[in-house]
């Protein structure tokens, strides 16, 4: 399965070789590499040029390294924690500006909504309806903090229905970690909570009409009114 590295680039080439052989499926999640003394030999170079190369492929999350009696190099399932983490970073320093925040969310949101109101079922139909009731009583109450709480639920549940994977785990991503965006750019008043309710009102409707064109549009809207909204504030500081 592995070969001896490239003496011009020994470090890369051995962490290409075992990525590939992860992602190709050639070693299966939860089996052994072959150990560290075997690997040397195999890739024909230095311990700590594989050590290097090894560390590299743990941090992709493609490895994990255990020791002990029963440790050894073990091949870890894929997931999308590693894919998601530049992004996360991205938001919660905000440097990303709203302007492009809103142009990537009016486009993954569309098509998250179109999705959804495709595939959504009976039971996707209670879950959506009572996240609604739960976004009104906090509008009357004037809860802010816990309105927006309930808000990401629903845009992150229109994800869930879209059996998505990918699009799940961007839109977790998204939502996990803009909260101090809505914190520091939108006004805390009634008037916006009422307003953002009647816009999730009006996209809940079309997912659970199954209309994807219009569950798109109404969440466009959506994200981009409340983009401007923000972008009036930054303006002003």
């Amino acid at each position: 399965m592995f070969k001896q590295a490239k003496q011009n680039r020994v470090f890369q080439d051995i962490v290409d070789q075992i990525e590939e052989a992860i992602l190709s499926g050639k070693v299966s999640v939860g089996s052994k590499l072959p150990p560290e003394r075997e690997l040397k030999d195999l890739f024909n170079t230095s311990r700590g040029t594989l050590r290097e190369a090894l560390r590299v492929l743990e941090q992709k999350g493609l490895i994990e390294i255990k020791l002990g009696v029963n440790g050894g190099i073990i091949v870890k399932e894929l997931s999308s924690d590693k894919a998601t983490e530049s992004l996360a970073m991205l938001l919660r320093s905000q440097i990303i500006t709203i302007d492009q925040l809103s142009e990537f969310r009016v486009d993954i949101e569309g098509n998250v909504a179109s999705l959804a109101a495709k595939r959504a079922t009976i039971k996707n139909t209670v879950r959506l309806k009572a996240l609604l009731e739960e976004a009104r009583k906090y509008t009357e109450d004037v809860d802010w903090d816990s309105f927006i709480r309930i808000d990401q639920k629903i845009h992150l549940e229109f994800a869930v229905i879209s059996k998505n994977p990918i699009y799940l785990s961007i839109q977790r991503t998204i939502q996990d970690n803009i909260f101090d965006y809505y914190m520091k750019y939108l006004p805390k008043t009634k008037e916006l909570l009422e307003e953002d309710l009647n816009d999730l009102t009006g996209v809940i409707d079309a997912v659970l009409g199954n209309d994807s064109e219009l569950a798109c549009s109404r969440v466009r809207e959506h994200v981009a009114g409340f983009s401007d909204k923000m972008r009036e504030i930054e303006l002003k500081e």
